[in-house]
């Protein structure tokens, strides 16, 4: 960097201090953290089905490539021994919320991102040293293990930017604090990529005239940045290369809309392409929409083809809804009629027309052959009921009606449980791989246990299912709280097994003991 470049940051003379949490691996280390048997195994969390995307994945699964936002079938070829679960929104939520909860006991001026992420910029760290900012980072993330149980990893910079880049750069579980005077040593050996708002249209664009780190952006004159990617947004971006970040942290009012979209190197031109890429969209979508905790009644799809032609299409159900396989398959339709001809260069998807209260608690809207209607959602905000062709419990939107196949048995202590075709991949011992399932049997349509299924029984306690067949139901009785559990096969009529409340896996205590609350 040039000096003056230097200068601008202000490094030496700044006495601001932003810092950025970020929840690592939410989804897949709530899952670690309440089922305990999975801790330190690979996660994934998404929906099981043929059209399936991940929601989350833990560390260990993302050694072998699986990723967010990726279709499940791709994640489990890539990681065939991981424990695939269904997604439990209420317990991200409430954890969710005992994260920022934290947050806001440290500092007054906080600014959550999502459901797993905010900026805080604490007044009393005004001025501080380096030494301090890492202390006072050291002891809101003792606090946020201490509330929740969950690892979190904590960047502190000059600016927004400076701060998220250090969380990256911190995790897993870990602090990093950028030091202002250290910055531009920090940023400029990173990829471009690195910045907010470079994707891969503008990285390729840089990369194209040979820029490819931060710090040969910085180093470029601002009308060359400008010219190649735009004059309000290369300007922003060039200051963010320079370590120049001045936006506030500040609460966010409420949403009119939620959106993402993406833009490709390559057009799509296949509606195969078209569909995956709108469905990790929507996973996009659907994060920032449940840590927004509210209901959506539109969903609207827009398509820019080749020749910059933008297409619209919306859809408004008469229920709010925060369910991800419901949004996923108005999209899906909507994507139908609103790309053209030619190539797909663009793709975006918005939810909005939001309610102040949740959706409704027993019926939630589904798309159906005669438009929208309600179905039973169960007593489980996380399992589906019979038939809902794309329920809370059934993020893939198979339709299954419940239960898994069983080939090795679910009395047979030494067979792994394994699913049917909408049923979640569970290890009943180290190392076991993914099998496709069997199913010999319908399961009871009473009491159609699913894998993943969060059950109560007043002597073993809090569990979840692994598997279930030919009447029977595997289930490991295991909290947040007991450690790893025992496994366990029931009748799958025993009346004494219930379904229970996802939350109960973080916070209940063994059966026969005294109640607590976290």
């Amino acid at each position: 960097m040039t000096d003056q470049n230097t200068a601008d940051t202000g490094a030496a003379g700044s006495d601001r201090w932003v810092l950025h949490l970020d929840m690592d691996a939410f989804f897949a280390s709530v899952e670690q953290l309440t089922r305990p048997t999975l801790a330190q195994r690979p996660v994934l969390v998404g929906g099981a089905g043929p059209r399936g995307v991940v929601a989350g994945a833990s560390y260990q699964a993302r050694v072998f490539g699986a990723r967010s936002a990726m279709p499940m079938g791709q994640a489990r070829r890539r990681c065939p021994h991981a424990t695939v679960l269904p997604p439990r929104f209420p317990l991200y939520k409430a954890l969710s919320d005992e994260v920022m909860a934290v947050l806001g006991e440290f500092s007054p001026v906080l600014e959550p991102v999502s459901v797993d992420e905010a900026f805080v910029e604490p007044p009393d760290l005004a001025g501080a040293t380096p030494e301090q900012v890492h202390a006072w980072g050291t002891r809101l993330r003792a606090a946020v293990r201490e509330r929740t149980g969950l690892p979190a990893s904590v960047g502190a910079g000059s600016g927004k930017q400076v701060a998220k880049i250090a969380s990256e750069l911190a995790k897993p579980d870990g602090l990093r604090v950028v030091a202002h005077a250290e910055q531009a040593g920090v940023l400029d050996p990173l990829p471009v990529r690195s910045l907010w708002g470079i994707g891969p249209v503008s990285g390729e664009a840089l990369r194209r005239i040979g820029i490819e780190t931060i710090g040969q952006l910085a180093a470029m004159d601002a009308r060359e940045v400008a010219g190649v990617l735009g004059g309000a947004v290369g300007a922003e971006l060039h200051r963010l290369a320079r370590g120049v970040d001045d936006r506030p942290v500040a609460p966010r009012g409420a949403a009119k809309q939620i959106s993402a979209e993406t833009t490709y190197d390559t057009d799509l031109t296949a509606m195969t392409a078209v569909h995956a890429a709108v469905e990790s969209i929507c996973v996009a979508v659907h994060r920032r929409l449940v840590a927004d905790g509210r209901a959506a009644r539109t969903v609207t799809v827009k398509a820019r083809t080749g020749d910059f032609t933008t297409h619209t299409r919306s859809e408004t159900t008469p229920f709010g809804t925060r369910d991800l396989a419901t949004l996923t398959a108005v999209a899906r339709r909507l994507a139908d009629g609103a790309v053209g001809e030619g190539g797909v260069r663009l793709l975006g998807v918005s939810v909005s027309g939001f309610g102040d209260e949740p959706p409704l608690a027993l019926f939630d809207a589904v798309p159906s052959a005669d438009g929208w209607t309600t179905a039973p959602r169960g007593d489980d905000p996380g399992s589906a009921s019979p038939g809902d062709p794309g329920g809370p419990g059934d993020p893939g939107g198979t339709g299954d009606p419940g239960g898994t196949g069983d080939p090795g048995g679910a009395g047979d202590p030494g067979g792994a449980t394994v699913p049917g075709p909408a049923g979640v991949a569970v290890l009943d011992e180290p190392g076991t791989p993914y099998r496709p399932g069997r199913p010999d049997r319908e399961p009871d349509p009473d009491r159609p246990w699913r894998a993943g299924d969060d059950v109560g029984h007043p002597q073993y306690g809090h569990g979840w299912v692994q598997g279930a067949g030919h009447g029977r139901v595997t289930v490991r009785f295991e909290t947040a709280l007991t450690g790893p559990g025992r496994t366990r096969t029931l009748d799958a009529a025993d009346p004494e097994l219930t379904r229970a409340d996802p939350l109960d896996s973080w916070r209940a205590r063994p059966a026969g003991a005294d109640p607590v609350s976290r």
